[in-house]
């Protein structure tokens, strides 16, 4: 986890403070606040294959969901913000004009799958492997003490399928998505000299996003990786639930420096 920026440049205003987790997906951005759980679950702005293409319409849908958050006028914002493990610099840059608008006290930034680890998986247990099913992206992650050591996104997801019950493409369907993360797992598997993948996958493949819903998908990718998989509890939420528990952790520290990572 690490500071993003802030409007205030990370410095408290004396006010009360209330904090809001975003998820901010290529099809749902997510909101959640202390106390009142996952709030929002809304359609995204205009976000495509991870990446925010107008940032004023997603500024003016963020700002709605600060304004419905617990707390109200009068409170300061402290905010976690999600993003693609391998979010690139044009990524991150895009995202952060949209987050300066916010007017936010101080924002955290964590990927996804340390976040979605947060919630989803007990801390102390191993290497973890954790596959992120979305609607425009695949992402896999190799965490390690709670650190991304190792990554690959494809920009394919449950977008890219035919809806679900259609006969004719029913045996092919699954596929582009179980098929691209089998894939990137066995990269990960092949460039790792330390044997945590290899232990990752003995442990259990824990699967998030909203791929996770969607068995013909989960039952193709079990079966290409030959491992067991571990379903995140409400799979499409455990991101924004994960960057929650960092939340609260970080408004329950305020002087703490955010970890590196």
């Amino acid at each position: 986890m690490g500071s993003f920026g802030s409007a205030h440049g990370g410095r408290g205003t004396g006010r009360p403070v209330r904090g809001i987790a975003l998820d901010i997906g290529s099809s749902r951005t997510r909101a959640w606040a202390p106390g009142a759980g996952v709030f929002a679950d809304v359609p995204s702005g205009p976000v495509l294959r991870g990446r925010v293409t107008d940032a004023d319409s997603q500024l003016r849908l963020l700002r709605r969901l600060t304004a419905a958050a617990p707390g109200g006028e009068g409170h300061d914002t402290v905010v976690m913000l999600t993003h693609p493990v391998l979010a690139g610099r044009e990524e991150r840059e895009a995202v952060k004009r949209v987050v300066d608008g916010l007017g936010a006290v101080r924002v955290f930034a964590v990927d996804s799958a340390r976040a979605a680890a947060a919630y989803a998986a007990p801390s102390g247990e191993g290497p973890l492997l954790v596959v992120d099913l979305g609607a425009q992206l695949t992402e896999v992650t190799l965490v390690v003490d709670g650190l991304v050591a190792d990554a690959r996104l494809a920009e394919v997801g449950l977008d890219d399928l035919p809806e679900p019950g259609n006969a004719q493409d029913s045996a092919s369907a699954p596929d582009p998505v179980a098929g691209t993360a089998a894939d990137l797992v066995s990269d990960l598997w092949r460039r790792d000299r330390t044997g945590a993948v290899r232990g990752a996958l003995r442990r259990g493949v824990l699967v998030t996003g909203g791929g996770a819903l969607r068995l013909d998908v989960t039952g193709r990718l079990a079966h290409l990786l030959r491992a067991r998989l571990r379903l995140a509890n409400d799979p499409s939420t455990s991101v924004v639930r994960g960057a929650g528990l960092m939340l609260a952790s970080a408004l329950r520290h305020p002087a703490a420096p955010p970890a590196r990572g």
